[in-house]
């Protein structure tokens, strides 16, 4: 039976139509396979498909989680899942089927999550920008000729054009908020250790990476965290216990904050007008809303931020890729690495132990100074990007000096990374469109460990300024 309806409803609404009876997961499982072979021709989000073996999963008897039924989609870099390889975008990274799943996959499948494909995402998720020379180029549903985002470009692409309500992604650097804010989606970085990458997997970088989703919806970002969120034992990090469950903490108000803004920009260029327009479209909001609003920034080295930051994620990368090697037998050369990748690789060949033991004592000084910030303040607002979506092949990666310190790329990462080195929770919510037409996402970042307050702010927000109606012309 059909279900035309399907990408009205967000993944909450599907799963609650599963448990009522009113339609089965195999309905909603071919209405997305049905969007992806319509649309994906267009915006290039879905790269692998497993359709045989979600269909199976769907046939089961369905049980009571909160997204029974829901059809799902996983990145291609990491969200490990039986049986399906994930290749990290890249052409030297072999493809091996997973042997288990994640322990975050294995927490979407008990919430009732049907994973059925991979995403798009560029070369080892580096840049904030999906191309890559193996799976091509991923597109934005609101206007093709511009970017998605990145790295978790190709589920942000497929939630934006309603294939699927909510997809998996991560966020070392805006990962999950950058794409995000580019189509019009609700993208949360949770804390350091909110999710375990369990069971082959401490950290990530020192804890730069972290797993969520991206959503149309609070509430399914919500429900998805309290899905999957917890410790497992022997992860090295351990986030504060939340208090109440975050679908919970959407529904209740949150009080008066005290709420910076920002207008800013850490290379200390004026921020372009629209990204301008989107933080103070929303400072206006939450003081409409009753809470105390000024203008106030942390004081950011940028200079020594990024030199830090860039030598952890370049020998993090070489890491990576020593490991492959190994396993492989096989050189990484430019014949198998994109331009940018390769480049990044060979600087963190060079990152002495020294080095990097250095440039992590540096990212955590910088971590004290910047929470010190939100012992002042409950929130700090940013534009989530420093300027609208870029157009499609704005950066050369395969130029023999592709770099990721191309400061193209720092300019539209914006204020991003600095949540991933303090590991604080920050969320993009889609508050502005451009005069183009295209989403602007507005960044909320809250003190570590407080997600609650994020999300009340959030259903808050969701509720004065919904966004539910507004929808790309690539859709449904």
């Amino acid at each position: 039976m059909a279900f035309p309806e399907y990408s009205s409803y967000d993944g909450l609404g599907l799963g609650e139509l599963v448990r009522k009876g009113e339609v089965t997961a195999s309905e909603l499982l071919e209405e997305a396979i049905a969007r992806v072979e319509r649309h994906n021709g267009k915006i290039n989000s879905v790269i692998y498909k497993f359709y045989d073996q979600a269909r199976e999963a769907a046939r089961r008897k369905p049980g009571h989680g909160p997204f029974e039924g829901v059809p799902f989609l996983l990145k291609d870099i990491l969200g490990e899942c039986e049986g399906v390889p994930t290749r990290f975008a890249s052409r030297y990274f072999p493809s091996f089927p997973s042997p288990v799943d994640s322990e975050l996959v294995a927490r979407y499948k008990r919430a009732g999550l049907i994973p059925f494909a991979k995403t798009n995402a560029p070369e080892f998720g580096l840049p904030p920008i999906t191309e890559s020379q193996l799976y091509g180029t991923a597109r934005n549903p609101w206007n093709t000729d511009y970017t998605p985002g990145g790295s978790s470009g190709g589920s942000a692409a497929a939630v934006a054009a309603g294939i699927v309500p909510l997809a998996h992604g991560n966020d070392g650097g805006g990962s999950i908020r950058i794409p995000a804010a580019c189509c019009g989606l609700v993208g949360l970085k949770p804390t350091r250790g909110r999710n375990s990458l369990a069971p082959n997997l401490g950290d990530i970088m020192g804890g730069l990476v972290c797993e969520h989703v991206l959503s149309r919806s609070v509430r399914d970002s919500a429900a998805a965290l309290d899905a999957t969120e917890g410790y497992v034992a022997g992860d090295p990090y351990s986030a504060p216990p939340k208090k109440n469950p975050y679908t919970q903490e959407i529904k209740t108000d949150p009080g008066r904050l005290k709420i910076a803004f920002w207008e800013g920009s850490p290379q200390g260029e004026p921020l372009h007008e629209e990204a301008v327009k989107a933080v103070r479209g929303a400072a206006k909001l939450c003081s409409e809303l009753g809470h105390e609003v000024e203008e106030a920034g942390p004081a950011i080295n940028e200079e020594g931020a990024a030199t830090a930051f860039f030598a952890v994620y370049a020998a993090g990368l070489a890491s990576t890729v020593e490991v492959l090697k190994q396993i492989t037998g096989v050189q990484p050369t430019l014949e198998n690495m994109e331009s940018l990748t390769f480049n990044f690789y060979e600087m963190g060949r060079q990152v002495t132990a020294a080095q990097y033991l250095n440039a992590v004592a540096l990212l955590q000084r910088l971590s004290r100074e910047f929470a010190a910030f939100f012992e002042k303040y409950d929130l700090w607002i940013t534009p989530a990007l420093g300027c609208p979506p870029l157009k499609v092949g704005t950066i050369d990666f395969q130029s023999p000096s592709a770099s990721l310190e191309d400061p193209r790329i720092a300019v539209f990462a914006h204020t991003n990374p600095y949540y991933n080195i303090s590991g604080q929770p920050a969320l993009s919510l889609p508050l502005h469109w451009t005069a183009e037409g295209l989403p602007l996402g507005v960044l909320f970042g809250g003190k570590y460990g407080d997600e609650a307050m994020l999300f009340r702010l959030a259903g808050q927000i969701e509720q004065a300024r919904p966004w539910k109606d507004r929808y790309p012309s690539v859709w449904g």
